[in-house]
C-alpha cells in the first residue's frame, strides 16, 4: 500500500472528514470558552494560573475524548494493515487524562511555613479537565452548568464561608530579644486571654545565638472576620522580650 497515493491522501480531505473536523472545531470552541469562564475568575484573583491555562486545559480534553467518537475514521478511513477498526475504551482514556492533570495540579499548590496556596487552583484545574471530558463525550448542558457551579463557587464560596460559624487558623512568629526564653504555659495562657486555642502540635521552637524563635499555630474560638490577624497582631507587644513578629493566616 502506497500511503503516499493521492486518492490516500484524498481520504483526510472527504466530506465526511471535512464534516468531522468542523464538528470537533465546534467542540474545541466550546470547550475553550468554558475554559475562559473558567479562568477568568482565578485571573481576576490574580493567582498563578489564569485564562489561557484553563482554557488549554478544557480544550485538550476535549479534543482527546472527541477523538475517540471517530475511530472508523481514523487516519483517513484507513487501519494500519487493513485491521479493522481498534477497539477504544474511553474510561482508560478519561483516567490517563485525570492522572496527568494531577501532576499540572501539583505544581500549582506551594506551601510557606504553616500556609498553603493554591489548593483551590489546583482543585479548579481538575475540574476543567472534567468539563472537557463531559463537552467532548456529548454532555453539553452538563458541562455547562458545571462551569457555572465551579466558577460560582470560586467567586462565592469565600464570602459564605466567613458568614458561617467557624475557627480560622493563624501562624504565629515570635523572635525574642538576647536571653529571653519564652514557655508553652505562657503563650498558651496570652492566646486564651485573645480568643485564641494554641496548637501545641504545631509548635517549633529554634535558637538562633542567645535568641529564641517560636512559630506555632492558633485556632479562634469564633470567627472574627478581618479581626482574625490584628486582634492577635496588635497585643503581642505585650509579651515581654518580644523584638519581632508576624502573624498570618494558617492556610490560604
Amino acid at each position: 500500500m502506497n500511503l503516499l497515493d493521492v486518492d490516500h491522501l484524498l481520504r483526510y480531505w472527504s466530506q465526511v472528514q471535512f464534516q468531522i473536523n468542523v464538528l470537533m472545531l465546534l467542540h474545541l470552541l466550546g470547550a475553550g470558552c468554558l475554559g475562559l469562564i473558567l479562568g477568568y475568575e482565578r485571573a481576576f484573583h490574580g493567582r498563578a494560573a489564569g485564562m489561557r491555562t484553563y482554557a488549554l486545559v478544557c480544550m485538550a480534553s476535549t479534543g482527546v475524548i472527541v477523538v475517540l467518537a471517530f475511530p472508523e475514521h481514523w487516519f483517513g478511513g484507513h487501519q494500519a494493515g487493513g485491521l479493522a477498526p481498534l477497539a477504544v475504551d474511553p474510561t482508560r482514556v478519561v483516567q490517563g487524562i485525570l492522572t496527568g492533570i494531577g501532576f499540572l495540579c501539583a505544581g500549582v499548590i506551594m506551601r510557606e511555613g504553616m500556609n498553603i496556596s493554591g489548593l483551590t487552583t489546583a482543585a479548579s484545574i481538575w475540574a476543567a479537565s472534567s468539563i472537557g471530558v463531559m463537552v467532548g463525550m456529548g454532555f453539553y448542558l452538563a458541562a455547562i452548568a458545571l462551569t457555572l457551579l465551579c466558577a460560582g463557587l470560586m467567586m462565592w464560596g469565600a464570602k459564605l464561608e466567613a458568614r458561617l460559624p467557624s475557627h480560622p487558623a493563624i501562624s504565629v512568629f515570635l523572635r525574642g530579644e538576647p536571653g529571653r526564653h519564652f514557655t508553652q504555659t505562657e503563650l498558651t495562657q496570652f492566646s486564651h486571654q485573645l480568643g485564641y486555642m494554641f496548637a501545641p502540635g504545631s509548635m517549633s521552637v529554634a535558637g538562633i545565638g542567645d535568641r529564641e524563635e517560636w512559630q506555632f499555630v492558633c485556632t479562634s474560638f469564633q470567627n472574627y472576620g478581618s479581626q482574625t490577624l490584628t486582634r492577635y497582631a496588635s497585643r503581642l507587644r505585650e509579651i515581654s522580650g518580644v523584638t519581632e513578629y508576624r502573624v498570618t493566616h494558617a492556610r490560604n
